[in-house]
């Protein structure tokens, strides 16, 4: 990423530079006032992926801002924080810019706060679809009955190429070091299986204050809510979060494992939304997190 334009003189004192690894206590820091859920942990698995801006002044970091490069066109733009006593002074434009430097021509994705959806507009992002953050202590969950030929069956080694394949085909941009990093740590990983070839697969993790589902792939909802269901009965009597796709339908089932709703996060991208992939193909029903995509 380009650095900040050095020329530039400083505004209200507060002058960009590129993030470093000895930033993440500072940007971790300005999560938690956010009232954000992440741990260190998740700003470090998130900074190796990333690309960062930081806004400061007197080194005190005021804001921050990362950009996730997934290949030559496409990117995805998160964590972009400023201060609340630095708010309304045009830092998070300052950011936002300087995180969109080199990019023209990409496609790019976003996940907006109401406080963000103006700025991200006048930059040109328009508004594609929404997200429904549920959240609770997971209960036990029933098992949901696959079609004949399909089944559930626990990620293996060899298993990676086609994970890649799959996450990419659903995400529209090419995650490999990202979904292999993802699967290593995974709590549990479990593959949708359909005469030997895999259609699916969804992840439990550890995020924020327990365990995050996502991402999760599959070719339609059945295949998802089987996905869902056994991870969240892995997880059973424990905190666990997912963020799925509105458009999904399945949110009220999702309520049914425990996991309220208690956000609506607007999706947003610049230049063209993914093309839809049209009947079958995999399909990302439940995200990374709002960050990542």
């Amino acid at each position: 990423m380009p650095a900040p334009n050095p020329n530039l003189p400083p505004a209200d004192g507060v002058t960009l530079r590129r993030m470093t690894a000895a930033d993440l206590d500072a940007a971790h820091a300005l999560s938690t006032e956010m009232r954000w859920p992440h741990r260190l942990a998740d700003w470090e698995q998130a900074f190796r992926h990333a690309e960062g801006v930081v806004a400061e002044r007197d080194g005190h970091i005021l804001g921050t801002a990362l950009r996730f490069r997934w290949g030559p066109r496409h990117a995805t733009l998160g964590l972009i924080i400023v201060t609340a006593a630095a708010q309304g002074r045009r830092i998070g434009h300052r950011l936002m810019s300087a995180v969109l430097d080199g990019l023209d021509g990409c496609h790019l994705l976003l996940h907006a706060t109401l406080e963000g959806r103006g700025l991200y507009e006048r930059l040109g992002f328009e508004r594609t679809g929404e997200l429904r953050q549920h959240q609770g202590i997971a209960l036990p969950a029933p098992l949901v009955a696959l079609g004949a030929g399909r089944r559930l069956r626990p990620a293996g080694a060899s298993d990676g190429p086609a994970l890649r394949a799959l996450d990419a085909q659903a995400r529209g941009m090419p995650r490999d070091a990202l979904v292999d990093e993802l699967v290593v740590e995974a709590e549990a990983a479990v593959v949708l299986d359909e005469g030997g070839v895999a259609r699916g697969f969804g992840l439990l993790r550890r995020f924020g204050r327990g365990h995050v589902i996502g991402p999760v792939v599959a070719p339609d909802g059945e295949g998802a809510k089987a996905l869902i269901a056994h991870l969240a009965g892995v997880n059973a009597g424990r905190f666990t979060r997912i963020d799925i796709d509105a458009a999904s339908g399945l949110a009220e089932w999702v309520e049914g494992l425990g996991l309220a709703r208690v956000d609506a996060p607007v999706t947003m991208q610049r230049g063209g939304a993914a093309p839809d992939a049209g009947p079958g193909a995999p399909r990302l029903f439940a995200i990374v997190t709002q960050a990542i995509g």
